[in-house]
């Protein structure tokens, strides 16, 4: 479901059809709000109420996403099915099963470290406190989201363009931006520490313990500001099987044992796995950057007028085949 939301919405976005992605966005979550209430507290169906609301939300965004997209709306670039559409597929399928392997890498590795979370002593505020934190944490990485996808497409439009030049200036823009606002959630971060974990518990126990979390937490928000962005990069490049092994090295191979060393081993216990994580992503983001700095943009403008020329010619081809059949 994740999945197909993002391809659309990186479809629209490409088009500069943010408004609709946008509208649509928000459509989905005053109605996920309003399911909520209604399925957790109003009939008292739990966390089941709260999945399902959850579910319908997210799938009526995608359905009107469709529907805008088949309706007509986007006469340039959606036509009908086209046999043209199936040319260079192998191409398209790596691509696909790079990405899905740097976002699975991702999204898995903080559902492990709450699954190493529960094997603590007080498992209850461990597993509470550690996800109150992702929860903070996923907030501002919502926001971060965004330039990951901005980047991508604003990337890959303008090596399409063959400007290089534009492409380089993009990713500046891109990183100030997002840096400001990953400083402006950092400061919150250290001037609301206490309060904010009463946002999510009433129990002065797991608030003392996000508490004890909350300056390792201010600089996971800031790193979070950072490697989106160069994953955007990255994928509107082209390279997502770089990012895949970036993503497999700093996460599992020095993240991951590192947490569990200083949470088991030295006993910081939630500490410890958080600067684990805090280390995964500080490591991602240098290769992301070192990745960065070694592309070549000029080479890549090539690559992408290379591919957009047999793209052209096949689909002249496919038209003039269709042509000659009518």
């Amino acid at each position: 479901m994740d999945q197909a939301c993002l391809t659309i919405q990186m479809f629209l976005q490409a088009q500069q059809k943010n408004k609709i992605v946008g509208w649509l966005s928000a459509f989905s979550f005053l109605l996920h709000v309003l399911l909520s209430w209604l399925f957790v507290i109003k009939l008292g169906f739990g966390l089941a109420g709260a999945m399902s609301a959850f579910i319908i939300s997210s799938w009526l965004l995608i359905i009107g996403e469709f529907v805008y997209i088949f309706g007509g709306w986007c006469p340039n670039t959606w036509k009908g099915f086209a046999i043209a559409a199936f040319a260079d597929m192998l191409p398209l399928v790596k691509l696909s099963i790079s990405s899905g392997v740097m976002i699975c890498l991702e999204l898995w590795y903080s559902s492990i470290l709450v699954l190493l979370a529960g094997y603590m002593k007080n498992a209850t505020v461990a597993i509470s406190a550690f996800s109150i934190c992702l929860n903070i944490n996923g907030w501002e990485f919502m926001v971060c989201l965004g330039f990951l996808g901005s980047s991508c497409v604003r990337i890959s439009n303008e090596l399409g363009r063959g400007n290089a030049k534009a492409a380089k200036f993009s990713i500046k823009v891109a990183l100030v931006t997002s840096i400001i606002i990953g400083l402006i959630f950092w400061v919150l971060c250290m001037l609301f520490s206490r309060e904010i974990s009463h946002l999510f518990t009433s129990s002065e126990e797991i608030a003392e313990s996000v508490f004890r979390l909350h300056v390792l937490l201010a600089f996971s928000m800031l790193l979070n500001s950072i490697y989106p962005v160069l994953t955007g990069v990255a994928v509107g490049a082209g390279v997502q099987s770089m990012v895949a092994f970036v993503n497999l090295g700093s996460y599992y191979v020095i993240g991951l044992p590192v947490g569990i060393l200083l949470g088991y081993v030295a006993h910081l216990q939630v500490t410890g796995l958080w600067i684990g994580l805090l280390g995964g992503v500080g490591v991602q983001t240098l290769l992301l950057s070192y990745l960065t700095w070694r592309i070549d943009w000029n080479e890549q403008v090539n690559r992408a007028s290379e591919r957009l020329g047999r793209f052209f010619i096949e689909t002249t081809e496919g038209s003039d085949e269709s042509s000659n059949l009518a």
